[in-house]
């Protein structure tokens, strides 16, 4: 038995096993109830199982360029998933699109409230600025423009 039937044998439980995760995967978007575990299944298994497909193709390929381009799909698959998993997830709770019943823990309420709360007050002191302002003009009659 030599190393290379080894590395494909391995190669092809890694492709099975990164296929099934891939459709794992799926079955979670299609089956899951809320936005959140939706996008748990999508992230999680996804990543795993691309790894896996990529990992049997290196070991089926051997080749260094092959094997340099893979690490680097690898690479960008692990630091764009998170951002996008956390910019979706975010999105949905701020447009209420998360149960909030199937929530253990809900950190985001305090900060959407602070946050609420810091805009309305710059809001009321934009508008009393621009009230001031208006009555600035008005006690000067009418503003430059209508002077001349």
């Amino acid at each position: 038995m030599s190393w290379t039937l080894v590395a494909d044998v391995v190669a092809a439980i890694f492709l099975l096993c990164g296929a099934f995760l891939a459709f794992a995967a799926g079955v979670g978007v299609v089956r899951f109830p809320d936005l959140l575990a939706r996008m748990h299944a999508a992230t999680k298994p996804q990543v795993l199982g691309l790894i896996l497909v990529l990992v049997a193709l290196a070991l089926r390929l051997r080749s260094w360029s092959a094997v340099g381009m893979l690490v680097l799909v690898v690479i960008f698959q692990l630091m764009t998933s998170p951002v996008a998993a956390h910019m979706v997830g975010r999105a949905g709770y701020r447009t209420g699109k998360v149960r909030p019943d199937l929530l253990v823990l809900d950190d985001l309420t305090a900060d959407q409230e602070a946050a609420d709360r810091e805009k309305d007050e710059a809001d009321r002191e934009k508008d009393e600025a621009d009230r001031e302002a208006t009555a600035r003009a008005a006690d000067d009659g009418g503003g430059p423009a209508q002077r001349g």
